[in-house]
């Protein structure tokens, strides 16, 4: 068998939130450290991200950083791990923008740090490349979108041209909160220290950035509200135990 002589993955996870929704079950740790079915949050994230030729992950964390920095220390199941750490809150985008002067390689994958989704990465990261932007971002379809708001594209293209706002009970496509970015995507527009990256930067700049949607998505849980999180408690482990790579290592 031919050894994959693709450059390995580097990924960006926004491990900074304190979970205020999750008070009840996570009183005393950041929310990406919430148990799942006997281990943490992240540990599923990153134990799948093993299987996906990812080789550095920049750790984005605030709220009690020195949880998740003793837990997982600098390598966790074969990746190297560096933290870039918030004195203070700098938001979606400000975080992103702080992580990625530690990037070394020149598109970036970025994730949630609450939200467990079966892609494909290396699908996600081709994309970029033969894409003329400088941002792709997953999409997965819903029954009822009103919880997030959807996503608009123009169908022959895959450009997203526009979000909804939320609307109960309709179907439609959101922002799985997944990004394969290049690196000096911030270089070309002003931006503050401190925003949001979909409300004050994708938003703002939706027409210059020209965003395509990659549609590849098969599994979405956020685990950022009580009943979603008593899901999780199943659904987590049976989808990285059916995930393919898993079933190959």
């Amino acid at each position: 068998m031919r050894a994959d002589l693709s450059p390995r993955l580097e990924v960006i996870i926004l491990a900074g939130g304190q979970g205020k929704r999750l008070q009840s079950v996570v009183s005393d740790l950041p929310k990406p450290m919430a148990n799942i079915s006997g281990r943490p949050f992240l540990w599923w994230l990153l134990t799948r991200l093993s299987h996906q030729q990812v080789g550095r992950v920049i750790l984005s964390v605030g709220y009690k950083a020195e949880a998740i920095q003793d837990y997982f220390g600098d390598v966790f199941s074969g990746i190297d791990i560096a933290y870039s750490v918030e004195t203070e809150p700098l938001g979606t985008g400000g975080a992103i923008r702080f992580a990625l002067e530690q990037a070394r390689e020149t598109q970036v994958v970025v994730l949630n740090g609450d939200t467990y989704t079966d892609i494909e990465l290396r699908c996600l990261s081709d994309k970029l490349e033969s894409s003329r932007s400088d941002l792709v971002m997953a999409v997965t379809h819903l029954d009822d979108v009103s919880r997030y708001g959807a996503v608009l594209c123009d169908g022959e293209t895959e450009t997203i041209v526009g979000f909804s706002e939320k609307q109960g009970g309709s179907a439609g496509y959101i922002n799985a909160g997944i990004y394969c970015l290049r690196r000096d995507i911030f270089d070309r527009y002003s931006v503050p220290t401190r925003f949001s990256f979909e409300r004050d930067f994708l938003t703002k700049w939706l027409s210059v950035l020209r965003p395509v949607a990659f549609s590849g998505v098969r599994a979405f849980i956020d685990i950022g509200v009580p009943e979603d999180f008593a899901l999780a408690q199943t659904l987590i482990p049976a989808i990285a135990q059916k995930a393919p790579e898993a079933a190959e290592s």
